[in-house]
């Protein structure tokens, strides 16, 4: 048995900061903003709109595409660093909300490498068995942002998205995953406060470390260096080429970053999916709000090569090729 993608759902707050927005908040301006990242607004969550909120409109809307109920699923998975709370998971609160039943739940961590590890173990159950996986993609990068940090707060944005995977003996599905991670490079993005290490106190949050801190230009170096390869495997995997592709959806961080990444792998830009104008980068998010954007405009027919991937804290990075 293989994992198809069986429906997409994406959900975005209401709220739009745009960059002119930012302009009158730090020392930046729309100019550098595109120009850098490519980003030109993102979505920001209400008060009091948590990470379960958004993924249940995600989730809601996959399974609607998939024609399922809750009570069909067999596992659900949430990729997020910004979860609910700290306890329990935010998948079992999302279960809850879902109604799914007595299901199996629970959270992946691997920042915005998270969706592709997530869908990475919904495939390998699918494999032993079950039927149905929801995979949710869920942040709310906002309530980690520094907003008196130029460096970062013009990068995030809040959002979700999700699929749903169903068995098929058909000749499709996820042809396969590749993961990678890197500890050695776990201070390029990291959040220091607010677990065990700094547990949270006044000290720590006078010294701000519950914020997310970005090595932007080290970062940029490692990213486009990991995509390429990480493509290049997934491809070599399977005897495949680059243009075999017919679409390629990356992790919505930097504009700069993908383009990079596309030139390197001789990958004409019409087949790369791109929408940080609008979301800016949503984490774990950032793929299945892109990739469910593309189904729904007509960019996915039954058969294409579709490849996603992304790098994240960790540092971790990961790709998998799914035949539609």
């Amino acid at each position: 048995m293989r994992a198809r993608i069986a429906g997409t759902g994406s959900y975005v707050p209401e709220r739009v900061l745009t960059n002119a927005d930012l302009e009158r908040m730090v020392a930046t301006s729309d100019e550098w903003i595109v120009e850098r990242t490519g980003i030109r607004e993102r979505r920001i969550a209400a008060p009091g709109e948590a990470c379960s909120d958004l993924g249940a409109k995600a989730a809601e809307r996959a399974l609607e595409a998939a024609d399922l109920r809750a009570t069909d699923l067999d596992l659900i998975l949430v990729a997020t660093c910004t979860g609910d709370v700290p306890l329990p998971s935010t998948a079992c609160l999302l279960q809850d909300r879902l109604g799914a039943g007595h299901v199996a739940a629970c959270d992946i961590s691997a920042a915005c490498c998270g969706f592709v590890y997530a869908l990475s173990v919904g495939d390998a159950y699918v494999k032993t068995g079950l039927r149905h996986v929801l995979v949710v993609g869920a942040e709310v990068m906002s309530s980690m942002t520094d907003w008196t940090d130029r460096s970062t707060c013009v990068l995030f944005g809040d959002g979700a998205g999700a699929v749903v995977l169903s068995a098929t003996d058909e000749d499709r599905g996820i042809l396969s995953s590749h993961l990678h991670s890197d500890g050695n490079l776990w201070d390029l993005i990291c959040v220091q406060g607010g677990g065990s290490r700094f547990p949270t106190s006044e000290k720590m949050l006078a010294e701000g470390l519950q914020y997310l801190k970005m090595k932007g230009n080290e970062t940029f170096k490692v990213a486009v260096k990991t995509l390429e390869e990480a493509a290049r495997e997934a491809l070599t995997a399977h005897s495949l080429s680059v243009e075999d592709l017919d679409l390629y959806v990356p992790h919505q961080a930097n504009v700069r970053i993908i383009k990079a990444v596309a030139s390197r792998l001789g990958l004409p830009m019409e087949k790369v999916v791109l929408n940080m104008d609008r979301y800016g980068n949503t984490s774990a998010a950032s793929i299945p709000l892109a990739l469910d954007e593309a189904v729904r405009a007509g960019r996915v027919r039954d058969g294409d090569l579709v490849m996603i991937e992304a790098f994240g804290g960790g540092l971790t990075w990961a790709s998998a090729l799914i035949r539609w």
